[in-house]
């Protein structure tokens, strides 16, 4: 009977504390969890727009995608919140937009690449298992030549989808907060 008690009393305590560790999730740098509909009021999205569907329009989107999430991973490292974030990469866009243009000119292309940070409307969106409802986000927007292709995009702030490798040398896709919740949850 003492044992079945000292396990349920450790049992209750991991419960607690992975309860506790969720909620204090917002505490952490770069942690978030979307909630309900005010998830646009909490986010940056980055959207690069390739100039068309060519495949190889899209190629080079995927391209200055890599340029632009390895700087800016550098860049919002350690933003403590939104206005932060919103402020830094208003600081950069000059240098977001050298950053595309080499990597368009390194690539091939003559078109021109140009970086708005602005309200915009987008359509309800999944990424990686979250919701992100129809409504308008502050968005990084890259445009690549026209602007009429597909695009890529992602969550700038909080970070969910760029973070660097162990060796800071390439950067990994990938969700911390979907990480967590997979292991406290299996």
């Amino acid at each position: 009977m003492k044992k079945r008690s000292i396990f349920l009393l450790i049992i209750l305590c991991l419960s607690a504390a992975a309860l506790l560790s969720l909620t204090a999730c917002d505490d952490l740098a770069g942690a978030f969890i979307p909630r309900g509909n005010d998830v646009s009021e909490q986010v940056v999205r980055i959207h690069i727009r390739a100039n068309s569907n060519d495949a190889e329009d899209q190629a080079v989107k995927l391209a200055v995608r890599d340029e632009i999430t390895e700087y800016l991973t550098l860049k919002l490292d350690g933003c403590k919140d939104k206005s932060d974030a919103l402020e830094k990469l208003a600081a950069e866009r000059d240098v977001l937009t050298q950053i595309a243009q080499k990597t368009l000119y390194e690539n091939g292309y003559d078109y021109k690449a140009s970086v708005e940070l602005k309200m915009e409307h987008f359509p309800e969106r999944v990424y990686d298992g979250y919701v992100f409802p129809e409504g308008d986000y502050d968005a990084l927007m890259i445009y690549l030549g026209e602007g009429a292709g597909d695009n890529w995009w992602c969550v700038a702030f909080p970070p969910l989808c760029f973070v660097p490798d162990a060796d800071g040398e390439d950067i990994v896709y990938k969700s911390w907060v979907k990480e967590m919740l997979d292991k406290i949850f299996g």
